[in-house]
């Protein structure tokens, strides 16, 4: 049987917000280095909040592979 070339709308939507998620996690790892220069508290709360958006990303990343998807570049 053939292979589905066009995933479904929910395929679609749930990429859509990975690539979001990865942006996001993308930039706020960025604003750690932005945070050095004000102190060891802003870096602990960019770090925190980076460890959030990686951990958002790693989320859909996983549903997108239980549902045979794979984004790797």
């Amino acid at each position: 049987m053939g292979a589905n070339v066009n995933p479904p709308i929910t395929h679609a939507e749930l990429i859509a917000t990975f690539k979001r998620a990865e942006a996001d996690a993308a930039h706020k790892f960025g604003l750690i280095k932005a945070a050095a220069h004000k102190g060891p508290k802003a870096i602990q709360a960019a770090t925190e909040t980076a460890a959030k958006a990686a951990k958002r990303r790693d989320s859909f990343a996983k549903k997108l592979g239980d549902l045979g998807v794979n984004l790797k570049d």
